[in-house]
């Protein structure tokens, strides 16, 4: 089955080629490293957030449907609130330790606290 979305084809101009192949500008996703091969920092950071500090985790190499998966988890198991997106974790607070804890839990065992 073709992906015919439309809505993703406006302003687009058509050709009468019938070999013409439409090209899209996205860069196909990353496929998702394993545990063991990921290397992690999870980092204290508090620049551009009005003074408050959260713990970042940085350095995921994957989907960004196995980056949510892992912040929520990671959000879930600190009991705090957080997000995901652009390769890196966000979680609310100082919970460095916490955290690379986890992720070594979790098979994650290049973890490096900065």
């Amino acid at each position: 089955m073709k992906n015919n979305d439309w809505k993703n084809r406006l302003g687009v101009l058509y050709s009468t080629n019938p070999d013409f192949q439409y090209e899209t500008n996205e860069v196909p996703e990353v496929e998702t490293l394993p545990k063991a091969q990921q290397r992690l920092r999870v980092s204290l950071d508090k620049r551009n957030r009005g003074g408050k500090m959260v713990t970042l985790v940085t350095g995921f190499q994957g989907t960004a449907d196995d980056l949510s998966a892992l912040g929520k988890m990671l959000k879930v198991k600190c009991g705090v609130g957080g997000s995901a997106k652009e390769g890196e974790i966000i979680i609310q607070g100082d919970w460095r330790e916490k955290v690379s804890e986890i992720l070594r839990k979790e098979g994650y065992t290049q973890v490096k606290i900065g």
